[in-house]
């Protein structure tokens, strides 16, 4: 799934571990490691410079 807030992967997180605990699945990661850091620069590209 696609997460839009850290809540939201958390969620979804805890909900896997309670799932696996259950029955003990691996948990599937849908984008690689690029995709993710290229959306995390998105946000950080608006942030940079606004004077924090």
């Amino acid at each position: 799934s696609d997460h839009r807030s850290v809540q939201a992967l958390e969620k979804d997180l805890r909900e896997w571990v309670k799932a696996w605990n259950e029955d003990p699945q691996p948990f599937v990661w849908t984008k690689t490691a690029e995709e993710i850091l290229e959306s995390l620069s998105r946000p950080m590209q608006r942030t940079t410079g606004a004077g924090h």
